[in-house]
C-alpha cells in the first residue's frame, strides 16, 4: 500500500514522463517536416533545372509521342493537297472539254440555221420570178416629188401571161410587185403554172436516219429513251460515255460521268458529225 505523498510522487513523475515524451515527439516530428520540407525543395530544383527522373521520363514519351503525330499530321497535309490539286486539274479539264462542246455545237446550230436561212430563200428565188429593177425603179420614184398640178398617169409595168384584154395597172409600183409575189406564190403551192421552173435547189442528203417521237429517238433502227446509257463517237475523238437525261423535238440532252450536262442535235445525227450506240457495259 502507498500512501498519499507516494501517490503524488508517482503522479509527478508520470507527468514529467508524458511531457518528456510530447517535447520529443514535438522535436521528431518537427525534424521530420523539416527533412521533408527540403527533400520537396530539392526536388522541386531538380524539376525546375530539367534533371529529374520523374519528369524527364514523362518529357521523353510526350516528345516521341509528339514526333509521331507530326509525322502523321504531314504526311495526311500532302495526301489533302494532292487531292486538292487532282480534283482542281479534274475541275480545270472538264470546263475544258464542256466549252469545246458547246463551242461545237453553238458552230453546228448556226451552221445549221444558216444552211437553213440559205435554203428557204433558195426556194422563194425560184417560186418568185422578181427583178431587182423593179424595186429600184419604185424606190427612186419615191424620192422625187410628186408635183400636184401634173396628172398621175401610170403605164402599165407588165401583164400577167393570160390573153387579152391587157390590164392597165393604176396603184403604185410596190403594191403591184407584192400583189404579184403573193399570186407567184399561190401558183406555186396550187399546182403548176406557166413559168417554166428552174430546176430544184440539191438540198443536202442525209447519211442516218435519226428522229425523235413522242419523247423517244429512233436512230439507225434502234430506239433511245430517257435514262439510258449511250456511248457517243465523233470523229479524231475518244469514245464518251454519258446518259440521255430529255429528248426534245430537234436536240437531245445528255449528262457526261463528270456531272457536266450537252445537247446533241438530230440534225448532227442526220449528217453524221456525231454517232451513239447503246452502252450495255
Amino acid at each position: 500500500e502507498m500512501d498519499d505523498e507516494d501517490c503524488e510522487r508517482r503522479r509527478m513523475e508520470c507527468l514529467d514522463e508524458m511531457s518528456n515524451l510530447e517535447k520529443q515527439f514535438t522535436d521528431l516530428k518537427d525534424q521530420l517536416y523539416k527533412e521533408r520540407l527540403s527533400q520537396v525543395d530539392a526536388k522541386l530544383q531538380e524539376v525546375i533545372a530539367g534533371k529529374a527522373p520523374e519528369y524527364l521520363e514523362p518529357l521523353a514519351a510526350l516528345q516521341e509521342n509528339m514526333q509521331i503525330r507530326t509525322k502523321v499530321a504531314g504526311i495526311y497535309r500532302e495526301l489533302c493537297l494532292e487531292s486538292v490539286k487532282n480534283k482542281y486539274e479534274c475541275e480545270i479539264q472538264a470546263s475544258r472539254q464542256h466549252c469545246e462542246s458547246e463551242k461545237l455545237l453553238l458552230y453546228d446550230t448556226v451552221q445549221s440555221e444558216l444552211e437553213e436561212k440559205i435554203r428557204r430563200l433558195e426556194e422563194d428565188r425560184h417560186s418568185i420570178d422578181i427583178t431587182s429593177e423593179l424595186w429600184n425603179d419604185e424606190l427612186q420614184s419615191r424620192k422625187k416629188r410628186k408635183d400636184p398640178f401634173s396628172p398621175d398617169k401610170k403605164k402599165p409595168v407588165f401583164s400577167l401571161t393570160f390573153p387579152r384584154p391587157y390590164i392597165v395597172y393604176m396603184l403604185q409600183d410596190l403594191d403591184i410587185l407584192e400583189d404579184w409575189t403573193t399570186i407567184r406564190k399561190a401558183m406555186a403551192t396550187l399546182g403548176p403554172h406557166r413559168v417554166k421552173p428552174e430546176p430544184p435547189v440539191k438540198l443536202e442528203k442525209h447519211l442516218h436516219n435519226a428522229r425523235s417521237e413522242e419523247g423517244r429517238l429512233y436512230y439507225d433502227g434502234e430506239w433511245y429513251g430517257r435514262g439510258q446509257t449511250i456511248c457517243i463517237d465523233k470523229k479524231d475523238e475518244c469514245p464518251t460515255s454519258a446518259i440521255i437525261t430529255t429528248i426534245n423535238h430537234d436536240e437531245v440532252w445528255f449528262k457526261r460521268p463528270d456531272g457536266s450536262k450537252s445537247k446533241l442535235y438530230i440534225s448532227q445525227l442526220q449528217k453524221g458529225k456525231y454517232s451513239i450506240k447503246h452502252n450495255h457495259n
